[in-house]
């Protein structure tokens, strides 16, 4: 990794990374929050950078990362940064990221870092999620009415693809709703497409095992 901290920046480095993951899109604006020790100390450990070079597409060994906040700026990508004085329940090592997309797409992603490199992605959207990005995971975004899941498990059944883990989070009844879903086999194009069509479907992302 690209030091000086596994916590502060390799850790930050994967949280960008993976809320570029998740907002499936390449970035073009990004306003960075960062709360506790990450409010306090980040930017000596260069946070800042490694949440910057994250979303840039780095990874936590590129020798790049130093330079990212230039590069930001010669890719066309707007990223600022405050802290966040108030957090309820969060991390010491949290980061808020609201990312917008070339496409128009926009997520909101808070995630942490959990020491030694590995993170926790918490919220999605205001929701409370939890997952690690360690094993090959599916996120889908959609309406919280009846089908979904079972339309969700029959596709991956289908194709041979088991369920490790599989957590539903909601919003409220009827409105937005998040489904996550680790597997352990990679989940391709195809069954992500199928998946997409279905009515109801905001958005679906997945993340490779090993991709951040």
């Amino acid at each position: 990794m690209v030091g000086p901290s596994s916590s502060h920046t390799a850790g930050a480095v994967r949280i960008g990374l993976m809320t570029r993951q998740l907002l499936k899109d390449e970035p073009v604006q990004a306003q960075v929050g960062l709360f506790g020790s990450f409010a306090a100390t980040g930017r000596g450990h260069g946070t800042d950078k490694a949440i910057c070079a994250g979303l840039l597409g780095m990874h936590s060994d590129d020798e790049r990362i130093p330079h990212s906040l230039d590069l930001a700026t010669k890719s066309g990508l707007r990223i600022s940064f405050e802290n966040i004085d108030h957090l309820p329940d969060a991390h010491p090592n949290t980061a808020v990221i609201t990312a917008v997309g070339k496409t128009g797409r926009q997520i909101v992603v808070q995630a942490s870092s959990v020491g030694g490199g590995r993170i926790m992605i918490d919220k999605i959207d205001g929701i409370d999620v939890q997952f690690s990005g360690e094993m090959h995971t599916l996120v889908v975004h959609n309406y919280d009415v009846p089908g979904h899941v079972a339309l969700v498990t029959q596709l991956l059944h289908q194709y041979h693809i088991n369920i490790a883990t599989m957590r539903l989070y909601r919003k409220n009844r009827g409105g937005y709703s998040v489904m996550v879903l680790e597997t352990d086999q990679p989940v391709d194009e195809p069954v992500i497409g199928q998946i997409e069509r279905a009515d109801g479907i905001i958005r679906v992302t997945y993340v490779e095992k090993g991709a951040c």
